[in-house]
């Protein structure tokens, strides 16, 4: 999971529900603090789960470019209310449901980070008037690999069956019996061990057991989505030391869909958390050549 450093809203971030034909989400959304929103906005989707909160390093930094930028929690994610039923999270669902968020917020531009990456191309290849960009953030072609999915699987042979009640106690279980002494004896702090707790908790355990399911298993899309490259700009974006998708399957990823590649120095999975200057920077600047106009000054 993506685990934030400071869960402190930078100046120009507010909290906020975006109400779509789907439902209403939990958000965070950043405006610039001078200066008018004159370019196209974002939308930034978390990965499994994650929240909107894996977003809080680089929101400021984004919206300082001069766009309205939001963050959600997805369907059954921390603050946004999902369902007991797993049909309820099928990536075409959960696709739907960002095509309405895009719709909503009159987003230019789509990020999903790890799961999210998933989620995010299935809005785009449903067609989705008026999005210029997509970024893939440490995400992959098809369900994940390696030692991350091993762990993965390992999660879900504890979770078990899809019974609403016992998944809910498998939770609990998982995360005071693993996650939790795992988090402290990384040495996390009380603050956000705290907040890491409620966000599990409060999660949809159906949820979490479908979208977990969906992470191993997800097909290659990346021969359709570069059939999209006329129409969508790609930028695939991923730390240097990623665990999860390797940066090699991802640069090949990046080949394929002829996209715009960034490797971020000093960063593993969570390029926004870990490395948030360097990746607000590459974010920027691809967002920026999307529209036409001047790239930022590189960050130091």
């Amino acid at each position: 999971m993506s685990t934030p450093t400071s869960l402190k809203l930078p100046e120009g971030v507010r909290r906020t529900t975006v109400e779509t034909s789907r439902g209403a989400f939990a958000a965070l959304e950043a405006l610039p603090v001078t200066g008018m929103c004159e370019l196209g906005p974002a939308l930034l989707v978390p990965g499994y789960t994650g929240s909107k909160e894996d977003f809080l390093p680089v929101l400021g930094q984004l919206a300082a470019g001069g766009r309205r930028v939001t963050a959600v929690d997805m369907r059954g994610q921390h603050e946004t209310p999902g369902s007991d039923d797993a049909d309820a999270y099928r990536l075409i669902e959960l696709g739907a449901d960002i095509a309405a968020l895009a719709g909503a917020t009159g987003a230019v531009h789509l990020l999903g980070h790890s799961f999210g990456g998933l989620v995010t191309r299935e809005a785009v290849l449903a067609g989705l008037p008026g999005v210029g960009s997509l970024t893939l953030m440490s995400s992959g072609p098809a369900g994940l690999t390696g030692p991350r999915a091993a762990e993965l699987r390992t999660m879900l042979a504890l979770l078990g069956d899809d019974i609403p009640d016992q998944l809910r106690a498998r939770v609990q279980r998982i995360w005071y019996g693993h996650l939790e002494p795992q988090a402290i004896s990384d040495g996390v702090p009380a603050p956000i061990v705290s907040f890491l707790r409620e966000r599990m908790l409060r999660s949809s355990p159906s949820g979490l057991a479908a979208m977990g399911r969906l992470l191993l298993s997800a097909p290659d899309r990346t021969a359709p989505l570069a059939r999209l490259g006329g129409l969508v700009s790609f930028l695939v974006v991923y730390g240097e030391d990623d665990n999860a998708w390797s940066p090699a399957i991802q640069e090949d990823m990046a080949t394929r869909l002829h996209a715009r590649r960034a490797c971020i120095p000093g960063a593993a999975h969570s390029p926004a958390v870990e490395a948030p200057a360097s990746t607000a920077h590459e974010l920027t600047a691809f967002w920026n050549a999307t529209e036409g106009v001047a790239s930022p000054v590189a960050a130091s």
